[in-house]
C-alpha cells in the first residue's frame, strides 16, 4: 500500500515502473517464445541418425560438429584465457595510472569488442588461411576466435581486478608478500568470480559464432583429426542446413542441441564458479 500511494503521488515514477515491467515482461515473453518454439520444432525430428559418428549426405548427422564445437572452444580458451588475463593484470597492477599507453589500449579494447564477427572472420581469411597458407584449418579458427573474444576477456577481468578492495593489497603487502606473491594468492582469488563471468560469456559467442568460422576453419562436416584440418562446429552446422534449403527438419533438431549445450556448458561453467567462490 505504501508503494501504491508513494507511485500515486509521483505520476513520473508510476510510467517508469509500468515501462519497466513491461520491458520484463516482453523479454521475458520472446525469450520463452524462442525457447519453445525450438522445442517444439526440434524435438520430433530427433533420431539417432542424426548422432551416428560418421556424417553422410543421409544422416546428417550433427556429431562429428558436436566434438569440433567442444573441441574449438577448449582450444580458443587455453589461448585466451592466459593472454586476456594477464592483460588485464598488467593494465590494473603493473601500468602508470594515467598512462597513455593505457588508455590507448583501453579505447583499442573498446573498439575491438564492437567489431562484427565477419569482420574478425575476413582478418583470420587473409592473415591465416591465405598469408600463413594454413588453409581451411582448425588453428586457424581457433586463433581467429581467440583474437575475437581476448576484449571481452580483458574488460571483464580488469574490472574484477578493479573491485578487489585496495586493503588486500595492503594487507598483504604489509605481511611482506611480494607484488607477483600478492596478485596470484589474494587479487585474481578475490577477482575470480568476475573473471568465471567473463569467461563464459566468451564460451557463448564462441559456441554460437559463425561468421568467422566459415572463413577460416571451413564448413566439412568431418570431425577434426589434425589442427589443420577443415572441419565445422554445430553453428555452423546449422546453417549449413538451412543453407542447402534441403534439411529444415534436422537444421531444427540441430538447433535445439545446440541450445543444449550451451546451456551445459553455462552451468558447468556456474557450478565451477560457485566451487572456486566457496573455497
Amino acid at each position: 500500500m505504501n508503494k501504491i500511494k508513494e507511485y500515486l503521488n509521483h505520476p513520473k515514477s508510476l510510467v517508469l515502473a509500468i515501462l519497466i515491467m513491461l520491458c520484463a515482461i516482453i523479454t521475458i515473453l520472446t525469450v520463452i517464445f524462442i525457447i519453445g518454439y525450438i522445442l517444439f520444432k526440434g524435438i520430433p525430428n530427433l533420431n539417432l541418425d542424426l548422432f551416428a559418428l560418421k556424417y553422410t549426405s543421409k544422416n546428417q548427422s550433427m556429431l562429428p560438429s558436436i566434438f569440433n564445437t567442444l573441441l574449438l572452444t577448449l582450444l580458443t580458451l587455453i589461448i585466451a584465457i592466459p593472454v586476456g588475463v594477464f592483460s588485464a593484470v598488467f593494465l590494473v597492477e603493473y601500468s602508470r595510472k594515467g598512462s597513455k599507453f593505457v588508455r590507448l589500449i583501453r579505447i583499442t579494447n573498446e573498439t575491438l569488442s564492437g567489431i562484427p564477427s565477419i569482420v574478425y572472420g575476413l582478418f583470420g581469411f587473409l592473415a591465416f588461411v591465405i598469408s600463413k597458407q594454413w588453409g581451411y584449418s582448425l588453428k586457424a579458427g581457433v586463433i581467429t576466435l581467440a583474437i575475437m573474444v581476448l576484449p571481452l576477456i580483458i574488460r571483464t577481468t580488469e574490472e574484477a581486478i578493479m573491485a578487489v578492495p585496495n586493503t588486500y593489497r595492503e594487507g598483504s603487502f604489509g605481511l611482506g608478500a611480494g607484488k607477483l606473491r600478492t596478485i596470484f594468492v589474494i587479487i585474481l582469488p578475490s577477482a575470480m568470480p568476475g573473471i568465471l563471468s567473463g569467461i563464459i560469456l566468451a564460451i557463448g559467442r564462441i559456441v554460437g559464432e559463425t561468421a568467422a568460422l566459415i572463413y577460416t576453419a571451413g564448413t566439412v562436416p568431418d570431425a577434426a583429426e589434425r589442427l589443420s584440418s577443415s572441419t565445422r562446429t554445430l553453428s555452423v552446422h546449422l546453417y549449413c542446413l538451412l543453407n542447402e534449403g534441403l534439411f529444415t527438419n534436422e537444421a531444427y533438431s540441430t538447433a535445439f542441441v545446440l541450445l543444449l549445450v550451451v546451456l551445459d556448458i553455462n552451468a558447468l561453467s556456474g557450478i565451477i564458479a560457485k566451487r572456486i567462490k566457496n573455497e
